[in-house]
């Protein structure tokens, strides 16, 4: 089944590396839907660091120029298979960003976010800042109903990110307390409050006062301004010298010997990104003393997602969205991203 749609579409695309200057805003072609794929008509997408990494540069990664950015997205399904049982023309979806083989040993395992010919929107393939995208019907889930479209980009790569740090890799359990690193950033903001909808505690970090306020305002239990505060002897004052049970961590080198230092004996520190840096000291005789675990994490699976949008609406969680800019304003909503100034996430709107 299909709905009628134009030749080409509206896209942000990359023709080269180095900054605003290399991403364009203009004509694409339509993406063609084979067997078994849905094609989404797009309404929303939010920013992530990795548009960022792969304007500037996309080292490491495989990708071919020119290329659309976007990782994540959410709009109506414009075409099915006309066998498909669960989705249809017309219904609101979201974006599971990571096409999987379905065939290699992590994916017949059902841990298909290590798959080892996975293809993530905006990296290895065409990507969500666009008027349409095709994927596998797999990589497709209904929009919880009340959800705005920008809210719903945002859960498939923030929150699953989060979702797979705290259940699927550290196990929190209810009764621990976490320290989140840099809040006030998407991913940071998301396991604030899936952490405390879990029951935890939650001690957050930021440079900036503003963000420290608000993120009590969303629950967090105790804040630590670190542009003046050494953060693990903060950590270790608020958990009575104890230490914290885990470590969320996004930024890398910056925070990695404040974060090893925050953990109680036998700690989890559970990483997804290094924006400062990939480098850092490792202190080992910390982490073998202390029998530390070190945790790496990256997205999540099509079934944490699944379980992810269940809780969610069962806890009544939504993505926090800091601001919207439409497609035409790409260059200005990097911009916001780029200056770390955002709380919540920044939203591209495609019409």
């Amino acid at each position: 089944m299909r709905a009628e749609a134009p030749f080409g579409m509206k896209a942000a695309y990359l023709e080269g590396h180095g900054g605003n200057a290399v991403v364009r805003v203009g004509e694409r072609p339509l993406p063609a839907r084979g067997p078994g794929q849905v094609r989404l008509r797009l309404h929303a997408a939010t920013l992530n660091r990795v548009d960022l990494y792969m304007r500037d540069s996309g080292a490491g990664i495989t990708h071919r120029l020119p290329q659309i950015m976007g990782v994540d997205g959410a709009g109506v399904i414009d075409e099915v298979d006309a066998d498909e049982t669960q989705l249809e023309v017309g219904q609101r979806a979201l974006l599971h960003p990571g096409v999987a083989c379905g065939r290699c040993e992590f994916c017949l395992r059902g841990d298909d976010v290590l798959c080892a010919r996975m293809q993530i929107l905006g990296e290895q393939r065409d990507g969500s800042f666009a008027q349409y995208v095709s994927v596998p019907a797999r990589n497709v889930l209904p929009l919880p109903h009340g959800w705005s479209f920008a809210e719903g980009a945002a859960l498939g790569v923030n929150h699953l990110t989060a979702w797979r740090m705290l259940v699927t890799q550290a196990q929190i359990e209810p009764w621990e307390t976490a320290l989140i690193f840099g809040i006030g950033g998407g991913v940071s903001l998301a396991g604030l409050q899936l952490a405390k909808a879990l029951g935890a505690r939650a001690i957050v970090t930021s440079r900036h006062a503003g963000k420290l306020e608000r993120a009590r305002a969303l629950g967090a239990d105790h804040a630590i301004d670190s542009s003046r505060e050494d953060v693990a002897k903060a950590a270790l004052a608020a958990t009575g010298g104890r230490g914290v049970d885990v470590v969320f961590e996004n930024v890398g080198e910056a925070a990695w010997p404040a974060a090893l230092k925050s953990l109680v004996r036998g700690g989890r520190l559970v990483t997804c990104g290094a924006t400062s840096g990939d480098q850092p000291g490792a202190d080992l005789r910390r982490l073998f003393i202390r029998q530390l675990k070190v945790l790496g994490s990256t997205m999540g699976t099509v079934a944490e997602l699944h379980d992810l949008l269940a809780f969610c609406q069962r806890h009544d969680i939504r993505p926090v969205i800091e601001q919207s800019f439409a497609l035409n304003d790409v260059h200005a909503a990097l911009n916001r991203l780029e200056s770390g100034e955002q709380f919540g996430k920044i939203a591209l709107v495609m019409d």
